[in-house]
């Protein structure tokens, strides 16, 4: 336990530089006169460490002191050979980056941890888009990324869900790949008022990183941003429900419409009645995807609510039968 606390001081030394015993004991849980002997411990050992006292006082590593990884445990080197997503870190261009680094990390790391890191690395590959899914590589992410990490302002051309195209200028805050899709944080200049949202990568048809610096609020964190889109994306998506009739069959095919409606409309599922049939709510995004997805169901599911959803499906049957009861093909069938 000591050991690990000991570690756990020099690399916090080594990464914030000055650090208080008051912080390093409020970070390590342990009091102050217990940091004090580890630092005294450290020193014994032969890390250059001093102190130097003060209103801004604390401990510190001699300036250049750089410290080998040998007190990683083997589940600490695997952990780090897990976590690499070499994927993403070829598509902002850091490809090669990561490859050198996993390198100097591998040199560093004792033999016998060096020879485990390279059995995790060789064993197991993080895959994150889901199947039936090509990889989101879009073209102006490099730029984006560059935007983001210089924190200057970016101008996108940029395609909307309804397939509007406009022009804006945005303040970038962060990159987000989620489920194998990146998606861009920020903010319009001028702000107006609403925050920041979120934009997809892919449907940047254009941009072009301007000099200005953006305007980056000093509170803004982007994992718990993110976390709260997407504990309210469900709520955004779905502004609509669908009342509808499931056959036995038609309970079974519920994945179709997706994850989150199945789920909810599983929840809300009567008792069957005497033919098989339940009755159900399904969230939907519009009356224009309800119809979409609730055909893939067929004959297997009847819409009662809402009523121009109900005479959309009942239109594409009777479409459907005047279609295969004319008695011939279509276009190219020959007699």
């Amino acid at each position: 336990m000591r050991a690990s606390r000991l570690l756990s001081i020099l690399l916090t030394l080594s990464v914030r530089g000055r650090v208080s015993a008051a912080q390093l004991a409020a970070d390590l849980e342990v009091s102050v006169r217990t940091i004090y002997r580890d630092v005294e411990a450290l020193s014994t050992a032969g890390v250059p460490v001093y102190a130097t006292r003060g209103r801004d006082g604390g401990f510190q590593l001699l300036p250049g002191y750089r410290t080998r990884l040998t007190g990683m445990t083997a589940d600490e080197a695997d952990a780090l050979f897990l976590s690499g997503i070499p994927g993403a870190a070829a598509d902002l261009g850091l490809g090669n980056v990561l490859a050198a680094t996993q390198l100097k990390l591998l040199a560093a790391l004792p033999e016998e941890l060096r020879e485990r890191a390279s059995r995790i690395r060789d064993r197991f590959y993080l895959d994150a888009p889901g199947w039936l899914r090509e990889n989101d590589s879009p073209p102006n992410l490099a730029l984006i990324a560059e935007a983001v990490w210089t924190e200057r302002r970016v101008e996108v051309r940029y395609e909307r869900a309804n397939r509007a195209i406009g022009e804006r200028v945005l303040d970038p805050l962060g990159l987000v790949l989620k489920a194998g899709t990146w998606y861009l944080v920020g903010v319009p200049a001028p702000d107006d008022g609403r925050g920041p949202r979120t934009y997809r990568v892919s449907r940047v048809l254009a941009a072009a990183v301007r000099d200005e610096a953006c305007e980056r609020p000093a509170d803004f964190d982007l994992e718990g941003f993110w976390a709260d889109y997407q504990r309210g994306y469900a709520e955004r998506v779905y502004t609509d429900t669908a009342v509808v009739r499931l056959s036995p069959v038609g309970r079974e095919l519920l994945f179709l419409v997706g994850t989150i409606a199945a789920r909810r409309a599983r929840t809300e599922m009567s008792e069957p009645d005497a033919d098989g049939w339940t009755r159900t709510s399904i969230p939907i995004e519009s009356v224009r995807h309800g119809h979409h997805a609730l055909l893939q169901l067929g004959e297997h599911v009847e819409v009662l609510e809402p009523a121009e959803l109900r005479e959309l499906i009942a239109s594409s049957a009777r479409a459907l039968t005047a279609r295969y009861s004319a008695g011939g093909g279509g276009a190219g069938s020959t007699d």
